[in-house]
């Protein structure tokens, strides 16, 4: 595409960052798609939290406004996709290209964090050298995942999110979904339209301009802004799709959910999705974020709603 800005891209990256708690580490998981580098934050001995961003320039530093509070009693983790922005290292010719293969590399993630921070009782292999350079071992193999982790996604990480929940549900305890997309309902027309010069040629001023469009210019934070035109012509392979789930999976699912969904998305029908989410999943509760739209979460979520994304994460069981 060319234009593409590696200095700019890292140094707006780590400007978000920096909006992090102090206690934030870096962990670098091997997996045979490549190294997923994981920013991580709260005691290692809480209990587990995942939590995967949007596709486009978001990267996993999109949610700074919600992981102090998340840290306060779980241990978080953020992870950059492949097939996106970020920091994470796909294997040359070996990029995950099925949504089984998503399934896959998250299966091998969260059997190296559980290695990584010890929830494995295996003989120490783990190694921590420091805030940036967390590594796991070679082969990164895993464990089999004998402890249940709560999962959280936003946008095409909610797809994402719920696509592993159907797949793996004993190794989910909570699933959390904010305005996920091609779950419940179908893109508007007008939304795709909108974003098809930043996908053919992407620029920071189409970037800016498709943005702008979608939140009215309300919510977005400067520094995350930044952060998405700096990732325009990002050289990633091309990310994962797929249909929605289908009605019988989602209806069997025994997980309890969470969806959040903005009112002002002009990404989808909103309270569409709500409807449809109620009616196909067992154990759901929907709340309908007001005055914000899509692309301004995660850090445009209100306080209210890290609340309420606080107390139900804490509800044991």
């Amino acid at each position: 595409m060319g234009g593409y800005d590696g200095d700019a891209f890292h140094a707006a990256y780590d400007e978000v960052m920096a909006r992090w708690p102090d206690d934030r580490q870096v962990l670098r998981v091997p997996t045979e798609f490549g190294t997923t580098y994981v920013n991580a934050c709260g005691p290692r001995d809480a209990p587990p939290l995942l939590l995967l961003s949007g596709g486009g320039g978001a990267t996993s530093a999109s949610w700074y406004a919600q992981a102090a509070l998340l840290a306060s009693a779980h241990r978080v983790y953020a992870a950059d996709l492949f097939g996106a922005p970020g920091r994470s290292e796909a294997a040359p010719g070996r990029p995950p290209r099925t949504a089984a293969d998503l399934d896959t590399w998250l299966d091998a993630l969260l059997d190296g964090l559980d290695e990584l921070d010890g929830r494995t009782g295996l003989d120490g292999r783990a190694r921590l050298d420091g805030p940036e350079g967390l590594r796991g071992p070679d082969g990164g193999d895993g464990t089999g995942g004998a402890h249940p982790i709560s999962l959280g996604g936003h946008s095409y990480g909610g797809w994402i999110a719920l696509r592993y929940a159907l797949h793996a549900p004993a190794r989910v305890r909570r699933l959390f979904l904010l305005d996920p997309t091609q779950c419940f309902a179908g893109y508007r027309p007008a939304y795709l339209l909108r974003a098809l010069p930043m996908l053919v040629r992407p620029t920071p001023r189409r970037v800016r301009a498709f943005l702008e469009w979608e939140t009215a210019g309300a919510g977005l934070d400067p520094g995350a802004l930044r952060l998405q035109e700096a990732a325009a012509g990002f050289p990633a392979p091309r990310p994962v799709t797929g249909p929605r789930p289908d009605g019988r999976a989602l209806r069997a699912l025994d997980v309890p959910v969470l969806l959040a969904v903005a009112a002002r998305s002009r990404t989808h029908d909103a309270r569409a999705v709500a409807a449809r989410a109620e009616e196909a999943l067992r154990d759901v509760e929907t709340v309908v974020v007001a005055d914000v739209s899509h692309h301004a979460l995660p850090p445009a979520a209100s306080p209210a709603l890290d609340r309420r994304l606080s107390d139900f994460l804490a509800v044991s069981g």
